[in-house]
């Protein structure tokens, strides 16, 4: 079953799979998160918001940079598109490996930041967000997984799938952002929810790496 999106054709398996890695992602703690969870504790949700607003337009340059001529790199150069998989199975699993371990802090624990103007708040949540590692695997590596030749175009894959993963990221940061103060009162005293956030994030990192590490999948035609 697919979805027609254009010219060409979004699975809904695609779909799903590429919502759970985005939700998996988002709710591990990264520069992202701990930037926006920073500031709505700091300085307010208005603040959070203006941040997260940069942090979407960061999303939109790497979707847009990556889909633009990425489908004729990997096929000119295969053996880039392996290389590019198998750093994201590692940083997967890295990842995993930082969730899992003991003694993690809390990002819901930040430090104090001093107040900043709207302008910018929204210029270092965009920066954040280009200079983030965990935001260019997801679209060097993660995303291209689930573009299939026999879906359709992959430009039009590429835009519709990175789009999925756009939503989940500005809805779950934008409801982190809304509930920040309240997240961090409520986890303060309560670390064995902590450590069960941690175990379960930990372990669908895990599983995500070693399905990208066995996938023999090839780099699709545009």
């Amino acid at each position: 079953m697919a979805l027609r999106e254009g010219g060409g054709m979004v699975t809904w398996g695609a779909v799903l799979g590429v919502f759970a890695v985005a939700l998996a992602m988002v709710l591990t703690p990264g520069p992202n998160m701990m930037y926006l969870v920073s500031r709505s504790i700091t300085q307010g949700r208005r603040a959070g918001l203006i941040s997260l607003a940069g942090v979407a337009v960061g999303f939109l340059v790497y979707l847009s940079a990556t889909n633009l001529g990425l489908s004729a790199m990997f096929l000119a150069v295969p053996q880039l598109y392996l290389a590019v998989k198998l750093a994201g199975a590692c940083y997967l699993g890295w990842l995993a490996f930082k969730t899992l371990r003991p003694g993690g802090v809390s990002v819901f624990a930040p430090a104090a930041l001093p107040p900043d103007s709207p302008r910018r708040l929204f210029t270092m949540g965009l920066v954040t967000n280009l200079l983030n590692p965990k935001v260019a695997i997801i679209y060097l590596s993660l995303i291209p997984q689930f573009v299939r030749p026999e879906a359709g175009h992959v430009l039009v894959q590429g835009f519709a799938l990175g789009a999925v993963q756009i939503a989940v990221a500005v809805t779950v940061n934008g409801l982190i952002v809304l509930a920040a103060g309240a997240i961090a009162g409520f986890l303060a005293d309560r670390p064995v929810w902590l450590r069960a956030q941690r175990y379960l994030m930990g372990s669908v990192l895990g599983l995500l790496a070693v399905r990208m590490a066995t996938d023999n999948a090839r780099p699709a035609p545009a």
